[in-house]
């Protein structure tokens, strides 16, 4: 007699989502893009780039409104405070900073990163900046004194993602070391461990309106996992076999996930169904190898997707408003074995 019966699990069916289309391509960056961030309002959206600028674009037009240069290597990540006025960018230069955007210049750079900072958030409710890199640390910084409040140490490779919520664990950090480590921000020491990927954790995603749930993704799988105690909830139902690099999550539950050979893949968030792979195509003059994803993000809204990518373009997504479940009907069979693991 088995001591533990097996129910047959009822996986839940996925909504249907439209399918996204590619509708605008910007270019204007001489270098990959590395890093997006929204403004709260909705009205422009900047974009870090490795040929060391951050530029600002209209979310409607998609024109180019500013240019700022101060980083001396790649701007790996960006955020935009909905706070103050205050813009934040980090790079490869070990450099973080905290640019104005009333006077559009730096005001406070955050010093003590030993090499590249390649992730970078800001805190919701407090005046509290996230970075972490190369150095295998995540650090906590004052926004407004530039003191260093903790050093998140723990992860034994480079700190490439990270996240931030309210409540704790405030922070969420994932690895090369492929682990996720949950942080109690209190006492700067780790609360978790989560051991579930066999890659980098390149990339995780907060589900906006759910906030108790995040997800994962490393070359292996993408994971669901629920928060605070970081349990792992399951695997999405398909793998991209790709790098991925970067994922976002809107409040329809539509998760995309941009990778290293230019797909972009569409998934719904509840059953982890995948209904959509998309390719990029890298903009002619560019080498096929350079359809990369490197980073997106929803708007504020969420009805747009912004994609940047290794030929130096930004690609901006909308759903196809014409499809309906008769045009492009879901093809899902749930798991039969679904792995706990």
């Amino acid at each position: 007699m088995a001591l533990m019966e097996r129910t047959p699990g009822r996986w839940p069916r996925p909504v249907w989502h439209a399918p996204w289309k590619m509708y605008r391509v910007i270019s204007g960056h001489l270098g990959w893009v590395r890093s997006i961030a929204f403004d709260p309002s909705n009205k422009w959206f900047c974009t870090g780039s490795a040929d060391r600028t951050i530029k600002i674009w209209d979310v409607g037009t998609g024109n180019l409104q500013l240019s700022l240069t101060g980083h001396i290597e790649q701007v790996r990540g960006l955020a935009v405070s909905s706070r103050q006025t205050y813009m934040f960018s980090a790079g490869d230069d070990k450099l973080v900073k905290c640019w104005d955007l009333e006077q559009n210049k730096v005001v406070r750079s955050y010093h003590g990163h030993l090499s590249g900072v390649y992730c970078l958030a800001v805190h919701p409710t407090l005046d509290i900046l996230l970075t972490g890199g190369r150095d295998s640390v995540c650090r906590v910084w004052d926004i407004r004194s530039k003191v260093q409040v903790f050093a998140l140490s723990g992860h034994d490779d480079t700190v490439c993602s990270v996240f931030t919520r309210p409540t704790d664990p405030q922070v969420v950090t994932g690895s090369h070391d492929s682990t996720i480590k949950l942080w109690d921000l209190r006492y700067g020491k780790t609360m978790s461990t989560l051991t579930y990927h066999k890659k980098s954790v390149r990339a995780m995603a907060q589900h906006p309106k759910d906030i108790n749930s995040f997800a994962s993704v490393s070359a292996d799988n993408v994971k669901k996992f629920n928060l605070p105690n970081g349990e792992f909830l399951h695997n999405m139902l398909s793998q991209q076999k790709t790098i991925v690099n970067a994922m976002a999550v809107n409040r329809d539950g539509v998760m995309a996930t941009g990778g290293d050979n230019g797909s972009v893949w569409f998934w719904d968030w509840k059953s982890g169904h995948n209904f959509q792979q998309s390719q990029t195509i890298a903009q002619p003059g560019s080498l096929d190898g350079e359809a990369a994803v490197y980073a997106l993000s929803y708007d504020v809204t969420g009805t747009r997707l912004v994609t940047c990518g290794a030929d130096k373009t930004i690609k901006m997504w909308k759903k196809d408003q014409n499809a309906t479940p008769e045009t492009h009907p879901l093809n899902f069979k749930p798991p039969k074995d679904i792995r706990r693991f």
